[in-house]
């Protein structure tokens, strides 16, 4: 059986007009060729469509038959159509990603928010994950991309965007504080406060002492950042933690460099390598590398909480979370 669209459009056309000259004036075709493909569709369905004669088109009982269901296929076919243009053009749609918590709490919701207010039709989804499990989650397509450090492997295509350091944050007072940078021999004669073991910070904290021959045991391991951050706060120890954590990090603590080459964290983008992607998730992208790319780097020094006025608000000019 050879049927086609151009086929049915003309059947429906003719048996809505009744007539193959308006039909033809429709669909912009001559007479001849609707007669036609007419005839084709009926060789290629062997039944009658149509009793004509000079004055009049009337359906058959068998093309009264199939009338209904050619017209609603005809239907679902134009709104099938209508649906990709429109993911063509961003109209409608989905994105989802995975992506580090240290980002989640950084650039990427002002990217969210600046997408949404420019495709609303876009619906964006979003899961914080450490890298381990994030590359998991590309991995099983759960997600169309995701958000995350550099990754050494042969499935994954990975385009940087941006990069951060790994810095320590001390507690207020900390004998450390008083030097502009420190090392990790240093560290090492405190207790530290390290990120689970599937994060990427701590791949590249634990390769960082493994340079200098020292295998790390942390008095502590933290999930989130937040509560890392509350233990050196606590006087706990010290934490080791990316610049674009700079939100969870805010105030009462010390950030100082940490002087060795490898901690430093590129970021970027993760998806499995051949796999193509939506025209709005692939928008999503651009417009998340600009805003990561314009996000101030967290400079060394004391973060305090801000000033208050007697009403308890902050006070006028004290812009410093980190001086």
């Amino acid at each position: 059986m050879n049927v086609n669209l151009r086929q049915l459009r003309t059947y429906v056309c003719i048996a809505r007009v009744k007539s193959f000259t308006k039909a033809a004036e429709i669909l912009n075709a001559s007479q001849p060729t609707l007669s036609a493909q007419i005839r084709e569709l009926e060789d290629a369905l062997n039944v009658r469509l149509f009793d004509r004669n000079t004055r009049a088109v009337a359906l058959t009982p068998a093309g009264e038959d199939l009338f209904p269901a050619v017209d609603q296929l005809l239907t679902e076919f134009a709104q099938v159509m209508q649906r990709a243009q429109d993911v063509s053009a961003r109209i409608v749609g989905r994105v989802s990603i995975a992506a580090l918590p240290s980002v989640c709490s950084a650039s990427l919701p002002l990217a969210i928010a600046a997408f949404r207010t420019q495709n609303p039709g876009i619906t964006v989804k979003l899961r914080d994950a450490v890298a381990d499990r994030a590359l998991d989650l590309v991995c099983a397509k759960e997600v169309d991309f995701g958000v995350s450090s550099m990754i050494d492997d042969p499935k994954i295509e990975f385009v940087p965007v941006t990069h951060d350091d790994i810095v320590a944050v001390l507690p207020l007072g900390h004998p450390l504080a008083t030097s502009r940078t420190i090392t990790l021999t240093q560290l090492l004669k405190y207790p530290l406060i390290l990120m689970d073991r599937d994060s990427s910070v701590r791949h590249i904290v634990d390769a960082a002492f493994a340079s200098i021959g020292r295998m790390i045991v942390p008095e502590y391991e933290a999930t989130f950042m937040s509560s890392a951050v509350g233990m050196v706060r606590a006087g706990l120890g010290i934490t080791l933690l990316p610049t674009s954590a700079h939100e969870v990090i805010k105030a009462e603590t010390v950030i100082r460099r940490v002087k060795h080459p490898a901690l430093r964290r590129s970021v970027g983008i993760i998806k499995l390598r051949g796999r193509s992607l939506s025209p709005a998730a692939n928008a999503f992208i651009e417009l998340y590398a600009r805003h990561a790319r314009q996000r101030p780097a967290i400079a060394p020094g004391v973060s305090r909480p801000p000033r208050m006025d007697r009403r308890g608000s902050r006070a006028s000019g004290d812009h410093v979370p980190l001086r």
